[in-house]
């Protein structure tokens, strides 16, 4: 087995699509379907506060999920600094987003087909010196206006809200943000701070994903039974 396998990421919503985790993904897109009836929320980024929250893991089965309600989905990986995206699909990252910014590739070229129908990556690609100058480019927001003519979903993973600024200048590209927190070892103050960063850009803050809450038997038991 090859090193790109052994870090593939585990999606959940495909190995066990009646799990109570996978309903609450189901959930999480009817929530945001549901979350504007003006306004379409059709470009959604999902960042955390910090690094090993799982907001890859998050974002990742979130795609499949819509992809598997029948839309055009495309999952982008704009975390230039640790992309993952491209190992949870086990694709090549040897062009990507940061390949198209910087001008030495064509889209076509770097939007990959995944195992799942209906579901396109693009992955970060090479790893630039000035990711936050590329995310802030005018090159990037056409990018952006070209993708949405071209899918029904565009789901983007970011970096942390409080260790970069990338997130906050993706923000401005997108019709709502995903917060995931890790439940329990997040503290309140710097959840907030986190939000605080986001609204003085004007953000569109959806919701907030919590992860790794610990359900109770009695709860996990009355998913399991409705699923089946």
């Amino acid at each position: 087995m090859s090193a790109l396998q052994n870090k593939k990421r585990h999606l959940i919503v495909l190995s066990n699509p009646r799990s109570p985790i996978t309903e609450a993904y189901r959930s999480l897109r009817t929530n945001i379907d549901f979350s504007s009836v003006d306004e379409r929320t059709q470009v959604i980024m999902v960042t955390s506060t910090g690094p090993e929250e799982g907001k890859s893991t998050v974002v990742a089965n979130l795609a499949v999920t819509y992809a598997q309600g029948e839309r055009k989905v495309l999952l982008i990986d704009a975390d230039m600094r640790k992309p993952t995206v491209h190992r949870t699909f086990q694709l090549t990252n040897k062009m990507g987003l940061s390949s198209i910014l910087s001008r030495q590739c064509n889209l076509e070229e770097v939007i990959q087909e995944s195992e799942v129908p209906n579901l396109y990556v693009m992955t970060a690609g090479p790893i630039p010196p000035n990711p936050a100058e590329m995310l802030n480019s005018k090159r990037m927001t056409n990018l952006m206006q070209l993708l949405r003519e071209q899918f029904d979903m565009i789901l983007i993973d970011t970096p942390p809200v409080l260790a970069v600024t990338d997130a906050q200048l993706l923000a401005s590209n997108s019709d709502g943000v995903l917060m995931v927190i890790n439940s329990g070892k997040v503290k309140k103050d710097v959840a907030l701070k986190a939000k605080e960063n986001l609204l003085r850009v004007n953000a569109r803050i959806l919701g907030v994903v919590l992860n790794n809450v610990k359900r109770k038997t009695s709860e996990e038991y009355y998913y399991y039974y409705y699923g089946n």
